[in-house]
């Protein structure tokens, strides 16, 4: 079998994502060949080994590893086995990225305070990781950093020889947060510039390595920490978090008006506190109202990441230092669907920017 040979089989392989979009828009073909995925393709006779290099840029995501077990499916009786690397080309010129070794940057933010923005973005990277992914958690909510307290990290970060920090790591995250550097009721006083300069030490002090994934806790509502991470930071995307009731849409609406303004792709929409299921008599009460999150992502024409049930396990595994995405369980596995969306939400925007820059 030759080059060729592969390349036509491989058109029998559609990505879950662009094509649809592809397709209405120009009537081209929907297959990871058409849309120019495949990066090179190494047919190795003497050792029966094809290789190929696919353009995707979202590890352990669901729709991802599904292309890949399509490609294999594709070859499989050919009798060569089918060796799969990921590469895809980074958005960002390489002398300029702060952040050289992380593939993905994910910003969690919220129009206002109050609806676990935090506990998204904690349970974001605790199920990225739980999925296999190399994954870091920084901390950017300045005036209320939240997260050390929320995995248990009690080990404050460590200092090299020349001054590079190296994160502590808890649950397969790497971590950064102001709560390590200041005490834990010191309250944290800033102005905008003093703000800007310690997240930009932060970011590039930090000794972050190769990551997958990079999520960001940002603070609530859209000020100067906010802009410094736009300005800054490379991000892949943006995930915003409310709740269903009206006035957390308000505020969310001022979120997604912010990432426009900075070009910043919003990768979806989580509705977080959804709805309570009493433990007592088993129904369901929408405490604060129902499909807000929903109805806000089908308007904008965004996707909707998931719906997160408020569920007293969810306080417990904040406040005991457990995320419960990592709990067997109806409220850990939305958790996780959540994750796993967002992860092929990376995908999909990586994916569509290789196929547009072909």
């Amino acid at each position: 079998m030759n080059e060729d040979a592969v390349r036509e089989r491989l058109r029998s392989v559609a990505d879950p994502d662009l094509g649809d979009d592809r397709e209405a828009q120009s009537g081209s073909e929907s297959d990871i060949v058409s849309l120019g995925l495949v990066n090179a393709i190494d047919v190795d006779d003497d050792a029966g080994v094809i290789r190929i290099s696919l353009a995707l840029g979202a590890p352990y995501s669901p729709a991802e590893t599904e292309i890949g077990s399509q490609v294999r499916d594709a070859l499989a009786d050919t009798g060569s086995d089918v060796e799969l690397s990921a590469q895809i080309a980074p958005t960002v010129d390489p002398e300029e990225d702060v952040l050289p070794g992380v593939e993905n940057v994910i910003a969690v933010a919220s129009g206002k305070g109050g609806v676990g923005k935090s506990t998204v973005a904690v349970n974001l990277a605790a199920g990225l990781s739980k999925l296999g992914a190399r994954v870091g958690l920084f901390d950017a909510d300045v005036y209320g950093p939240n997260v050390p307290r929320m995995v248990a990290a009690d080990e404050a970060p460590k200092t090299t020889g020349d001054q590079t920090i190296v994160p502590p790591e808890k649950y397969g995250v790497k971590l950064m947060s102001m709560a390590f550097l200041v005490g834990e009721d010191d309250p944290v006083i800033w102005r905008g510039p003093m703000v800007h300069q310690l997240l930009t030490q932060l970011v590039e002090d930090v000794q972050w390595g190769d990551l997958d994934y990079l999520v960001l806790d940002l603070p609530p509502g859209t000020g100067d920490t906010q802009l410094t991470v736009l300005q800054t930071l490379p991000l892949t995307g943006a995930v915003i978090v409310t709740t269903p009731q009206k006035v957390a849409i308000d505020d969310a609406r001022k979120g997604l008006e912010m990432f426009g303004k900075h070009d910043t792709t919003v990768l979806g929409i989580v509705e977080n506190m959804s709805s309570f299921r009493c433990p007592d008599c088993e129904s369901t009460h929408d405490i604060f109202g129902t499909g807000g999150g929903e109805a806000f992502a089908a308007n904008n024409d965004l996707p909707f990441l998931g719906s997160l049930p408020l569920d007293p396990s969810v306080r417990t595994g904040g406040d005991g230092g457990r995320p419960v995405v990592l709990d067997d369980g109806d409220t850990g596995d939305a958790f996780r669907v959540m994750a796993e969306n967002t992860a092929d939400m990376v995908g999909a925007v990586r994916r569509r920017d290789a196929a547009t820059r072909r």
